[in-house]
């Protein structure tokens, strides 16, 4: 079995800013930090479970296009409640764009045989 250090310590990291993301949004609110823990939460595991698997270099790929994804959509939510403003233009649709393809990209590695060890 491959596995993806990074991709399995980002998932971790990504799951505990997301517990802390939706502790905050409870007790001190803003607008946009629920929706990044949800992002942050929901995506947590895909990559803990793409970098436990890493069958194929496109499974790989994909978790590392998911993360990127991850990190433009969310740093843009949370720059809006705590910076007042956007990460930069268009980094949310960018993000999103990334986490639909990298989905994509997860199911077309299912088509591709397991990589030998």
């Amino acid at each position: 079995m491959h596995k993806d250090r990074f991709l399995l310590g980002a998932g971790g990291l990504a799951g505990a800013a997301g517990v802390a993301l939706a502790a905050m949004a409870a007790h001190a609110g803003g607008e946009h930090m629920q929706t990044a823990s949800s992002f942050l939460l929901m995506h947590a595991s895909a990559l803990v479970a793409i970098g436990l698997l890493a069958t194929t270099r496109l499974l790989r790929f994909s978790g590392f296009v998911l993360l990127a994804g991850l990190i433009l959509f969310v740093g843009d939510m949370l720059a809006r409640d705590f910076l007042g403003d956007r990460l930069f233009a268009y980094a949310a649709p960018i993000g999103g764009s990334l986490l639909i393809i990298g989905w994509l990209l997860v199911f077309a590695s299912a088509f591709f045989k397991p990589e030998r060890t």
